[in-house]
């Protein structure tokens, strides 16, 4: 019989990783501060989509992360949730690249369905934030800090709708460095807060 540890991530990978999603929301933030979500320069799109790659990226980090500490759970829908979150951020992280490099296509049919991935994708991280508060197997600010920084489709977005614009720019960035940032930064800083046990 063949038995299959936990997956483990010693105190320098979990660094590693919470730099990597603390990086991602650092640079997205500073795109974003300087040209906004919505562009309107070819330059402007560039940079700030490829921001938004480095971000996703970012939280590429955040989940593998949480795969090797069982963040959300042990059950199996619990770990599936993580590996669903994977398969909905690679077409994102796909359209960022995309967008980025080729502005004839920007409005293009087939990559319109590319970019519908980036809000499902964002939905699925908020969710997991609420899913990783209730497993309880982070501790402390660890626990709390992914519902604060995986709202941020659902603070963001509609910001922008209310607020307009150029407050929703400045809402979203700064969400970015108050929520995805400062997560990485706690974890960093207290990596034994998502060691998997008590």
């Amino acid at each position: 019989m063949t038995l299959t540890a936990t997956p483990t991530a010693t105190d320098t990978t979990t660094r590693n990783l919470a730099l990597g999603l603390s990086t991602g929301a650092l640079v997205w933030a500073a795109s974003s501060f300087f040209y906004g979500f919505q562009p309107t320069t070819d330059l402007g799109w560039m940079l700030t989509d490829l921001g938004g790659l480095v971000f996703q990226f970012g939280l590429m980090c955040l989940l593998a992360l949480m795969i090797r500490t069982q963040a959300t759970g042990t059950s199996k829908v619990a770990r599936a949730m993580l590996q669903v979150e994977r398969v909905l951020l690679v077409p994102a992280m796909v359209w960022s690249l995309l967008h980025a490099l080729l502005p004839a296509q920007r409005d293009a049919d087939w990559l319109a369905v590319l970019d519908l991935f980036w809000p499902l994708s964002m939905l699925g991280m908020f969710v997991i934030g609420i899913k990783v508060t209730f497993a309880g197997r982070w501790r402390g600010l660890a626990r709390v800090w992914p519902v604060v920084a995986e709202s941020w489709a659902v603070v963001t977005i509609p910001a922008m709708g209310i607020l307009g614009p150029e407050v929703g720019n400045v809402v979203g960035a700064t969400h970015l460095l108050v929520g995805y940032a400062t997560l990485g930064l706690i974890i960093a800083f207290r990596p034994e807060l998502v060691r998997p046990g008590k």
